[in-house]
């Protein structure tokens, strides 16, 4: 005989329903999996998404030979190549995978492509950058693949000039958003509160703006989705700097020194009523007339990550400049004050700032700070990561060492990463408790 394999049409379909209908009766008499609400595998996939359950996590607990994270735990540090001119996507890439819940999401295969075609998928990529970055292999990584795949879904960022960071956070998130939900669905759920794909429950926020009429005080309020905060600085054409000259403050463990703007001085400039004046005249809901109108900007709902951006380049019609200035920023922090439920707190324009609000819930920890080196035409971009706890560590490229918090808070900063506390914790207690040796 030939000994070829012979295939039959008929065979090969019923096969596939009699599979088909094995998932379904294991889906359907599975209760564990249905009080998950894990979705069932489609054939062809094997491994379906599993997390780990309390009485999981206490036999883990109880397994002697579980490993402890410890001080020389290395596992996710990896340095990436310079392609050209791509600092500003590594210090990105490196601030989203030390992201906590995100990179519990990606290292748990909980991503299943809904693109038609998977490889074009950025999702997929970044599953796969998760899985390069915490393989434990030292060298560097090249993220050829990511690049180029930026270069497709976000063209004005394609070719090797200097790119912002803070550009390609904002393209890069807008990318995976539409990529979770398959390209051409996600581009119809063009308002990201409707969305629940992994990048909207981490990252979009809900801003809250009041427009007052001076006339009638009348309140229209719009609330929109919002993936990070920009913020002033003092040295800008901004209003309103400086803010109060020799005011001292405690507020979020920033002790005020005379002359330093801190990172809760910017909130309170971004969270501040503005006057729009007689040129921008609105009409008013309430007396159907055109009136002059103040503006305040408030959170109405916080992200799990909270990232701030501050304004340091420039572009105006007169000049093109780099503000150096420095931004004291803490470890820890505490919306509650910048909430849209505190708005009554606040009274002409200053913010009552409480010294403890006790509200966890809004209280954040730093977790990644990127910075930037040099002038608006030739710079670098740099991050600090927190790899454990209070271990720091600075990305520079390939190039990976250990860091001081002192070094971190020194820094210039950028952008700013803070996570929530509570859900962190629940984080860190869940990574420290599946590290096991094999």
């Amino acid at each position: 005989m030939c000994k070829d394999y012979v295939y039959d049409k008929d065979i090969e379909q019923i096969a596939k329903e009699e599979q088909g209908e094995a998932l379904k009766l294991q889906a359907s008499t599975s209760t564990e999996v249905s009080h998950q609400q894990c979705s069932v595998p489609g054939p062809g996939e094997k491994y379906p998404t599993w997390e780990t359950t309390k009485p999981e996590l206490e036999l883990l607990g109880h397994n002697p030979r579980r490993r402890r994270i410890a001080s020389s735990f290395t596992i996710g540090l990896r340095g990436l190549i310079n392609l050209g001119n791509t600092c500003f996507m590594n210090c990105i890439v490196q601030a989203l995978t030390h992201t906590p819940i995100l990179r519990d999401f990606f290292l748990s295969d909980r991503h299943r492509c809904e693109m038609p075609s998977p490889e074009l998928c950025l999702v997929c990529e970044m599953s796969s950058l998760f899985r390069e970055l915490y393989s434990g292999n030292p060298s560097p990584h090249v993220p050829y693949k990511l690049l180029h795949l930026v270069w497709i879904h976000a063209r004005h960022l394609a070719g090797y000039r200097q790119q912002d960071a803070h550009e390609f956070l904002i393209a890069a998130l807008d990318v995976l958003h539409r990529h979770c939900k398959g390209d051409e669905v996600g581009k119809a759920a063009n308002n990201p509160n409707h969305c629940n794909c992994i990048i909207d429950q981490i990252f979009t926020g809900g801003l809250q703006s009041d427009v007052t009429c001076q006339a009638c005080h009348g309140v229209s309020t719009t609330i929109d989705p919002c993936w990070d905060i920009s913020l002033d600085l003092p040295g800008s054409c901004t209003s309103f700097w400086p803010m109060s000259p020799g005011r001292e403050s405690s507020v979020n463990g920033e002790n005020h020194t005379p002359g330093i703007t801190t990172l809760t001085d910017c909130l309170r400039r971004f969270t501040r009523p503005e006057h729009l004046g007689s040129s921008a005249k609105i009409k008013c809901g309430s007396c159907q007339s055109y009136q002059e109108s103040t503006k305040q900007l408030t959170m109405k709902k916080l992200p799990v990550v909270a990232c701030f951006h501050f304004k340091r380049f420039e572009h105006s019609a007169k000049q093109r400049r780099k503000i150096t200035t420095y931004i004291s920023f803490p470890l820890e922090l505490d919306m509650t004050p910048f909430m849209a439920s505190s708005k009554e707190s606040r009274m002409n324009g200053q913010l009552q700032l409480p010294t403890n609000s006790g509200n966890n819930e809004n209280k954040y920890s730093l977790f990644a700070v990127v910075n930037h080196q040099g002038t608006l035409e030739s710079g670098h971009y740099t991050s600090f990561i927190r790899h454990h706890k209070d271990q720091w560590f600075k990305c520079d490229d390939a190039v990976i060492t250990k860091a001081s918090i002192k070094d971190v808070l020194d820094s210039e900063g950028y952008l700013l990463f803070y996570h929530k506390q509570l859900l962190e914790h629940e984080s860190e207690k869940v990574k420290e408790m599946n590290t096991q040796a094999y």
